[in-house]
């Protein structure tokens, strides 16, 4: 198997899981950093090494999955997540999307699943953006959408957004109108391979960004639903 430069950095409690990992990893042509501790990860990623993707369980020693990747997305790494973790609620995946992850596998698992669902990461991540042609600025009445800077602004007030947010917020900008339905998000923003409810956990997407960029979250004006089909975004 050829070399790449893509490196896949692991964090899971269990040895057995990173020895299997880490060899798997290394045959399909990928390099691997392995860590048993959350906060050692976190440090190493501070202090510059900056891995393509990162493959995260939910349940560590020191710091839990969760807090892990939401400390990332708050200090605005913005490197591919993958939740690996013994969990499989529902409740447990809505919240490992909800912190910015991008995929969640449950344990037990095949490698080939995880190394095509590391893959398509890889891929989307790799891809632009915006379009060819596309402006890569995005101004619609209040809302100011800066895709190359990764910025939001409200009324002229910055927004934080997750990776998610900004991606999601983004496709009902460039389809500013048009009625987006559920199916097509997915098809954007997930890819065709999820197995998580994928409906439920864009409706909390949406929820999370009218609580973010909406004057009155429960009375949208920016984000509408269009009941039975999925959102619109409308101008101010």
């Amino acid at each position: 198997m050829s070399k790449n430069n893509n490196l896949i950095m692991v964090v899971d409690d269990d040895p057995d899981i990173l020895t299997v990992l880490e060899g798997n990893l290394k045959l399909a042509g990928f390099r691997v950093a392995t860590f048993t501790s959350g906060l050692e990860a976190l440090a190493v990623i501070r202090n510059g090494t900056s891995p393509d993707l990162l493959v995260l369980d939910l349940t560590l020693p020191d710091i839990d999955g969760i807090q892990l990747c939401r400390r990332l997305r708050e200090q605005q790494f913005d490197l591919p997540v993958i939740m690996l973790t013994a969990r499989d609620g529902l409740s447990d995946k809505v919240l490992g999307l909800e912190c910015g992850a991008d995929d969640y596998v449950v344990k037990p698992f095949a490698f080939l699943e995880l190394q095509a669902r590391i893959k398509t990461c890889l891929r989307r991540r790799q891809e632009p953006a915006a379009g060819k042609g596309e402006p890569d600025s995005l101004n619609l009445g209040s809302l100011m959408i800066d895709r190359r800077k990764r910025l939001v602004r409200v009324a002229d007030k910055e927004v934080e957004l997750t990776k998610k947010e900004f991606s999601l917020l983004s496709l009902l900008a460039e389809n500013q109108g048009r009625v987006m339905t559920r199916e097509d998000i997915r098809k954007v923003l997930w890819g065709p391979q999820q197995l998580y409810s994928w409906s439920r956990t864009i409706d909390v997407h949406i929820r999370h960004l009218r609580q973010k960029i909406e004057l009155d979250p429960e009375h949208p004006t920016l984000i509408r639903t269009v009941i039975g089909v999925g959102y619109r975004l409308q101008a101010d």
